[in-house]
């Protein structure tokens, strides 16, 4: 488990979810498009809960909303419930190996999703389906190759 966190890799792994959120993807594969934000709002709340909480992923989740040109809060209160969440596990989170931690990545990036999709929808948005549930799907895999990633750029930059 790390106990050393790197803030310059903080710092820069949200500003490159932030940019890969609102970056060009092609037509066709839009909607598996990962949820970038909240993948990185998961790992930083569970190797750092005392550094990145709550408030941390609903300021960022507000900065999504301004980037995506989104109704204000809708991503910020997704946000805030995903590093809610990861919060309450992150102890149990520890003993899993990262295939499982995979497979809770997907839950919550799921409930991101369907927080997100369920306001649309109550502000007019014309969207039906689970199709919404793509990028879970996506995350859960990226989560796979993004985890040991941070891991070690934290150890050698931290």
């Amino acid at each position: 488990m790390l106990s050393i966190i790197s803030y310059p890799v903080m710092f820069l792994s949200i500003l490159l979810a932030l940019v890969a959120s609102i970056s060009l993807f092609p037509q066709g594969w839009f909607e598996f498009r990962p949820e970038w934000l909240a993948l990185v709002v998961f790992y930083w709340t569970y190797r750092a809960p005392a550094q990145f909480g709550i408030l941390t992923a609903w300021v960022l989740g507000l900065l999504l909303d301004v980037l995506e040109a989104t109704p204000l809060g809708v991503n910020g209160l997704a946000i805030a419930v995903v590093a809610f969440l990861v919060l309450t596990v992150h102890q149990r989170l520890r003993m899993f190996p990262l295939i499982q931690q995979s497979i809770i990545v997907f839950l919550l990036v799921g409930i991101n999703q369907m927080l997100v999709h369920f306001i649309k929808q109550i502000l007019g948005a014309e969207t039906s389906g689970f199709a919404y549930l793509w990028p879970a799907v996506t995350s859960a895999g990226l989560w796979l190759v993004l985890c040991p990633l941070l891991d070690k750029l934290n150890l050698k930059l931290g």
